[in-house]
């Protein structure tokens, strides 16, 4: 009876020894039949397919390509064709008796092509901003067209305070986010005005490398310096719900070394992918001045400028100018001074498409629309107003093609201007750390 046991126990013991190998060869076979035909069948895509694979993997080791915030850049493609005419996103703000500057200057940029939005300060009465989302509501073109939106949310905007860029990052947003089409953001205030139509804007970006940004940028120094970059202040509109000035503490801070301080205008024309970095800020770099210049002086003259000058990719795309004619006194105080028509030929000879700031109803601005836009009705008539003018009609009440345009004298002088701001001489002087 043992013998037997034994027996039956050594057979089964031979017969796993046998399995075993039999099913690891078995499981291998099928590993590798499996992996031919998948091998073969994702050779089917084709020759991009393994290139992409090799650029993905055969990266050298001090490369940063591997770490997935480099993933981040693919979202500063536009996803439409670069031969197209280009497109602007327009911000208007403005505060309390604003609303009917805001839609004067709306009208006088207007432009099928292009995006708009309205921020209308928490300082304005519900019903004068309400008025003014009738008046963008109740437009004809407007609803048509779909391209101008007034901001649901009114936030507290204190001057010199964050709170002035922390709502122009919140357009921004919502442009990026409601229309895939547009290349350069453009913010204005209810005081300011174009100088030439949208035609000639339009038309002479058309030339232009879509990455360039127009942005003052300085080495901020001297009393700039001392009296913007160490005091600490708060901005009460960031928890109040009524306006007030900047409160500044006792204690002061040391300058930065992490990254160099720079300024300029609060006016400027900036590039759709610059403005997708300062707000996707994919290595931390713009969220981390984001956070510094909270308790900054003046913060909405620094921030993007030391964005732009301290990140190699946007550096070289930095152009100093605001695209603005603005007089100053002399010396110059707070606020500049407000044009009338004794200003319109330096206006004009200084070739910007924009100029500020103007009183409500100024006779210049009369001045411009009638010499400068041909404004004759609602909007500053372009190559889209395919309507007749027959009987005083509005020719811009039909739309025609929007990728037409029609350059005026005005696209002579800012080609004039583009000459000399694209100058190697001017450009070579960009961001320039030197004092």
């Amino acid at each position: 009876m043992r013998k037997h046991a034994s027996s039956y126990s050594g057979r089964v013991y031979g017969d796993r020894h046998w399995k075993i190998p039999f099913f690891v060869s078995l499981l291998v076979s099928i590993t590798l039949f499996t992996a031919t035909i998948f091998g073969l069948y994702s050779s089917s895509y084709g020759r991009d397919q393994v290139q992409l694979d090799m650029v993905s993997f055969a990266r050298p080791v001090e490369s940063d390509g591997y770490f997935v915030e480099s993933d981040f850049k693919s979202f500063q493609s536009n996803g439409f064709s670069k031969n197209e005419p280009p497109r602007f996103a327009y911000l208007i703000s403005g505060t309390k008796g604003d609303s009917h500057r805001m839609m004067r200057t709306l009208q006088a940029v207007y432009h099928p092509r292009n995006q708009y939005i309205l921020h209308m300060d928490l300082e304005a009465p519900p019903k004068e901003r309400l008025n003014l989302t009738m008046s963008v509501k109740n437009d004809p073109t407007f609803r048509k067209v779909e391209n101008v939106r007034v901001m649901s949310q009114s936030n507290l905007v204190t001057y010199k305070g964050p709170t002035m860029f922390a709502c122009t990052l919140q357009a921004i947003s919502i442009l990026l986010k409601e229309s895939s089409k547009w290349d350069w953001f453009i913010n204005l205030s209810a005081s300011d005005y174009p100088l030439m139509p949208q035609d000639d804007l339009l038309h002479v970006f058309s030339n232009l490398s879509r990455n360039l940004n127009f942005i003052e940028n300085m080495l901020l120094h001297g009393w700039k310096l001392n009296q913007r970059a160490k005091p600490i202040i708060i901005d009460p509109g960031l928890y109040l719900s009524k306006k007030s000035d900047l409160a500044t503490t006792s204690q002061r801070r040391s300058l930065p070394t992490a990254f160099t301080l720079f300024t300029g205008s609060a006016w400027v024309v900036l590039t759709r992918s610059f403005v997708e970095y300062c707000i996707w800020g994919w290595d931390n770099f713009p969220r981390t001045l984001l956070m510094y210049y909270t308790n900054f002086v003046s913060s909405p003259e620094g921030y993007f400028h030391t964005v732009m000058c301290n990140t190699e990719e946007f550096r070289g795309t930095a152009i100093g100018h605001d695209l603005h004619y603005i007089a100053w006194d002399t010396p110059p105080k707070q606020h500049p001074i407000s044009l009338t028509v004794k200003d319109f030929n330096k206006m004009i000879n200084s070739s910007a498409p924009f100029a500020r700031k103007f009183r409500k109803d100024d006779p210049v601005l009369d001045k411009i629309d009638k010499e400068l836009l041909g404004r004759t009705h609602r909007f500053a008539p372009g190559a889209w107003c395919n309507g007749t003018s027959a009987d005083g009609a509005d020719p811009c009440s039909v739309i025609g093609d929007d990728s037409v345009f029609r350059p005026g004298p005005g696209a002579n002088r800012l080609h004039e201007l583009m000459n000399k701001l694209l100058s190697e001489d001017f450009r070579s002087k960009q961001c320039s750390t030197k004092s």
